[in-house]
């Protein structure tokens, strides 16, 4: 069987893959990959959970035909699903509490090397 969601599906998987590389070589390491909240939280996937240091990224990852499109993509409504997702994954691992958080943005867009957008947007307080 053949269809739009199984090729986007791998299409957002390799640049899922793409973008930990990337991390990586930027000296980040991934302790997370595809976090899930329990069903019915109201939370959002997280693409991946990045640290370095005392920061611990949240990262949402896009594959787009631009960078701006992949920006876009990023609507104050997921942000809001992957602030809830972010506070799950902080009481569930009490050990990052004391690191510094932030949401960074990571576009994958074809024949280019991931582009990263650390601080992509803050948290509404």
């Amino acid at each position: 069987m053949s269809g739009a969601a199984p090729s986007g599906h791998r299409r957002g998987l390799a640049a899922e893959a793409l973008a930990a590389w990337a991390l990586r070589f930027k000296g980040w390491r991934i302790v997370g990959r595809r976090v899930k909240p329990p069903r019915g939280s109201g939370a959002g996937e997280i693409d991946l959970v990045a640290r370095r240091g005392r920061v611990l990224a949240f990262v949402e990852i896009k594959a787009r035909p631009s960078e701006a499109e992949g920006l876009f993509a990023i609507a104050p409504r997921q942000q809001r699903r992957l602030l809830r997702a972010a506070e799950w994954f902080i009481k569930c691992h009490p050990e990052f509490s004391g690191h510094d958080l932030r949401f960074d943005a990571m576009v994958v867009c074809p024949g280019r090397w991931p582009r990263h957008h650390p601080d992509a947007w803050r948290a509404e307080t």
